[in-house]
């Protein structure tokens, strides 16, 4: 794939338009169980042990980045791809053993007494 400007399988603000497609294969959803952008991915594999020839360089910088557990949203943020095309690719990679998805961590968050605080102290601001 060329990336002149003039080649009608690049947009200058989008990019090249064929990388998303060729990652997904096609696809639009994921396989098997779903999971939530705060779901937590780490690697199920040592990334070094790897043969780099068997991946995408998409699925590498996943392994990578899963050294520590990371949130789908994260991952999403430093590939620099669409959420969609990151949760085919991910559900791919758990397929094969590479990952584990596990739930988000609850953190408490959603106690009411603590939401207001934080609304009130917004407010003073």
């Amino acid at each position: 794939m060329s990336s002149v400007p003039d080649d009608p399988w690049f947009d200058r603000d989008a990019g090249p338009v064929v990388r998303p497609y060729a990652l997904t294969g096609g696809r639009t959803r994921p396989r098997g169980e779903s999971f939530d952008l705060l779901a937590v991915v780490g690697s199920a594999v040592d990334a070094k042990a790897i043969d780099r020839m068997l991946l995408e360089p998409e699925q590498a910088q996943v392994l990578r980045f899963c050294r520590k557990p990371t949130s789908v949203a994260d991952l999403a943020s430093e590939l620099d791809l669409p959420l969609g095309v990151v949760r085919i690719m991910l559900s791919d990679m758990r397929e094969r053993g590479l990952i584990t998805i596990g739930k988000p961590v609850r953190t408490g968050m959603t106690d009411p007494r603590v939401l207001k605080d934080v609304v009130d102290a917004l407010r003073r601001l």
